[in-house]
């Protein structure tokens, strides 16, 4: 779909998952093409949990995502496609691997931001 421009997954952790979550990045990193952005063990944006982002091109989904359904564990991860609406892609688009997380809606905005992907 032309609206969409890359997607997020954004993979939740806590202290006693940091090191798998770290390892499944990495190993994300290396195996596909994508951006790793750094392990928050601090709930950032609309995120409620510690969270490693990957961002990625919608050419990489096929592959990528199902690879995280196969590999993730026990570890929750939310996927969202970057489109030019933030508010909808995080509330309306996204998919959940593992449980719903509430997320803060309260910082995004229905505008487009610009993501390096």
């Amino acid at each position: 779909m032309s609206r969409i421009r890359g997607f997020h997954a954004h993979v939740y952790f806590s202290a006693e998952t940091f090191e798998q979550a770290r390892i499944l990045c990495e190993h994300a990193s290396k195996l596909f093409t994508l951006k790793m952005g750094r392990m928050h063990t601090e709930p950032v944006g609309p995120h409620p949990d510690w969270s490693c982002q990957l961002a990625f091109r919608p050419a990489v989904f096929g592959e990528l995502v199902p690879w995280l359904a196969l590999n993730r564990g026990e570890l929750v991860i939310f996927v969202h496609p970057i489109t030019r609406n933030e508010l909808a892609d995080h509330r309306d688009h996204a998919i959940w691997m593992g449980e719903v997380r509430p997320l803060d809606l309260s910082t995004l905005n229905e505008g487009s931001t610009e993501y390096e992907l």
